[in-house]
């Protein structure tokens, strides 16, 4: 059986799922987080996923970011495999979130 891959949302979706309730989770290092993050993202690095990923509720939407997509689509396919459903990329990543605009926290802003 294969899975359904993690669908990639642009940052204004993303923001509007967050909105209406979606968590959002940076799987970025600390040290990148600390320096600039989306407002209200909560961290969970992707190098610590395996073992915290039970942190992450399921009944939820989760929309995943990172610098530019490539580790939070790596995530969204680990956390597929351990059963959770409701799971956005967010593609371009803080990159992009950034560049349109979004909120952030974090560094010298």
């Amino acid at each position: 059986m294969t899975q359904t891959p993690v669908p990639d949302i642009s940052p204004a979706e993303g923001l509007e799922r967050v909105q209406q309730g979606a968590l959002l989770v940076d799987v970025r290092e600390p040290n990148e987080y600390a320096e600039l993050h989306a407002a209200g993202a909560r961290l969970l690095p992707l190098s610590e996923l395996e073992d915290r990923f039970s942190e992450l509720p399921h009944d939820r939407p989760l929309v995943l970011i990172c610098r530019s997509g490539a580790r939070s689509a790596r995530a969204g396919e680990y956390l597929r495999t351990q059963g959770y459903e409701q799971l956005y990329n967010l593609a371009g990543g803080t990159l992009a979130w950034t560049e349109a605009g979004f909120p952030t926290e974090g560094g010298s802003q």
